[in-house]
């Protein structure tokens, strides 16, 4: 300094630890409060609780199971229809609750196919004939169960 005194090494600490705690109370005050909701996805069911057509042109993720026999690659277009469900189709099956998913491109990811677990991010847009997920990121999720193939009749482990 230029008139000869050096701050107190203890002085500093307290202006550091004051504007820490500055920093965490303005990120405390505009991220926690209100009506912030820290959720990564909504489940398909969650979604339809919601009300599709009240959500329109909000950003969602929303989490479900591809539908067996709904993918359809449209290559002229480039893009992916197919339609998701709240329950994996090898335990119950074709569900009457689906949400047709617009895609926007033919890339995939590598375990994208009938009845891999996604979540799609996109927003949703009512039409005629009820409402379509538009979706720019399709996240298809990676078995978490691995279990070897078995031989014709042979029982699955318990």
């Amino acid at each position: 300094m230029s008139n000869g005194r050096a701050v107190p090494k203890g002085v500093q600490i307290a202006i550091g630890a004051a504007l820490c705690a500055a920093l965490l109370g303005w990120y405390g005050a505009t991220n926690l409060g209100g009506e912030a909701q820290y959720r990564y996805f909504d489940t398909l069911d969650e979604f339809l609780a919601s009300g599709p057509q009240d959500r329109v042109g909000e950003r969602l993720r929303i989490k479900g199971y591809v539908a067996n026999g709904s993918i359809d690659r449209q290559l002229d277009a480039r893009r992916v229809r197919f339609a998701i469900q709240s329950q994996p189709p090898h335990a119950v099956g074709d569900a009457t609750d689906t949400l047709t998913v617009d895609f926007g491109s033919l890339e995939t990811p590598d375990l994208f196919k009938d009845g891999a677990e996604v979540v799609v991010e996109g927003q949703v847009e009512a039409g005629a004939g009820g409402a379509v997920f538009l979706a720019d990121n399709v996240l298809a999720k990676c078995p978490s169960k691995f279990q070897a193939k078995l031989d014709a009749g042979e029982a699955a482990p318990l």
